[in-house]
């Protein structure tokens, strides 16, 4: 990482620090839909003066995006001027000292592999999923003693969420608002994503959870596997 690189990045941590502004942030972030400046102020007791100004630097930092819709849903005249919304952009931070490259490893690993598919991606998914099997062994290990299925399904969201995934229970089906691999994703999708299904699919059997089955289900901004729960 370069130095100007390196910086942009520390500038973009530091500007989380200030508390109002890193719970606001937070707050949009784990939203799966725009957030307007009066809910995003309500959430954490400010005002929409002041949680405008937070959001707006956050958006110069680059960790959220804006667009404009009118909330009412109607067009024309008296319908109201459009409201500025907020989500969460795509830029990742991550500050290394001493640097440490893991992005590069990790491309050159899932590169070589793709060269020599279909043999060297075969034994890439047992891996993933005795690597998933390991985790979920942990969580059913955390859950006590002769835990219930909701209880293992919160194991397997709290799992989930520690290796970066973002779990979210939508109904009958778990949804993950985050690829912990999107930067190796956007270059091999194939090879990730089945790396992504192989190792949930361990996290699930290690767990022992009944009637959860992961599956390959794409959508825009989350990971490529999702988990129907009967």
């Amino acid at each position: 990482m370069e130095n100007q690189e390196l910086e942009r990045q520390i500038a973009g941590l530091a500007v989380l620090q200030e508390p109002v502004r890193r719970s606001l942030y937070f707050y949009v972030a784990y939203r799966q839909r725009d957030v307007s400046r009066e809910e995003a102020a309500q959430s954490v007791g400010v005002s929409r003066e002041l949680a405008g100004f937070h959001l707006d630097r956050l958006v110069a930092e680059g960790l959220l995006e804006t667009s404009f819709r009118r909330l009412s849903g109607r067009t024309g005249p008296g319908a109201g001027r459009p409201a500025k919304l907020y989500r969460r952009s795509a830029r990742e931070l991550e500050v290394s000292l001493p640097q440490r490259s893991y992005k590069l490893a990790g491309r050159i690993l899932a590169t070589a592999m793709d060269a020599n598919s279909p043999h060297a991606s075969a034994s890439l998914a047992p891996t993933a999923r005795a690597i998933g099997e390991e985790i979920g062994r942990d969580a059913r290990t955390r859950a006590g003693s002769r835990p219930g299925k909701k209880r293992l399904v919160a194991g397997a969201m709290a799992a989930l969420s520690a290796q970066g995934y973002e779990p979210e229970q939508q109904g009958g089906e778990i949804r993950l608002r985050n690829c912990p691999f999107h930067y190796l994703a956007s270059e091999h999708r194939q090879l990730v994503c089945g790396m992504n299904l192989a190792l949930i699919e361990g996290v699930v059997a290690g767990l022992d959870v009944p009637g959860v089955e992961p599956r390959l289900d794409p959508k825009p901004g989350m990971c490529c596997v999702a988990l129907k729960v009967r």
